[in-house]
């Protein structure tokens, strides 16, 4: 090794240690657990029954609910994928619905293995 060729390389190690390294991308096969919120008009149109045909064909599981103040509700879990299909598929809906808005949030996974219409 050259001389001060020992410095350089411990310096260099050095250097490396004081950035941050970013984190891992999440892989596209961790399974999550999100709550859909959909608005607009979604009742009465076949809004629940075409979603759990869709979550079923994406390998999803969760549920599916029309709620009081007139929303469809959803949870999903599953692949990041397949979830990010069906969220997709939520702001358009079955051919009736208008979907205006849809909220996305990340909660706890359960480990659920079927989807199912809730009352």
């Amino acid at each position: 090794m050259a001389p001060g060729g020992f410095n350089r390389a411990r310096r260099a190690e050095n250097e490396n240690r004081r950035f941050l390294t970013p984190p891992e991308p999440r892989s596209p096969a961790a399974r999550e657990r999100w709550r859909m919120t959909v608005r607009g008009n979604v009742q009465g149109v076949g809004y629940r029954a075409s979603c759990l045909r869709r979550a079923n064909d994406l390998g999803l599981s969760g549920w599916v609910r029309n709620m009081p103040d007139g929303t469809v509700e959803v949870e999903a879990e599953g692949t990041i994928l397949a979830l990010t299909e069906l969220r997709l598929w939520c702001e358009k809906g079955p051919r009736h619905a208008h979907v205006s808005n849809v909220a996305n949030a990340l909660i706890p996974a359960t480990g659920s293995d079927w989807f199912e219409i809730r009352p």
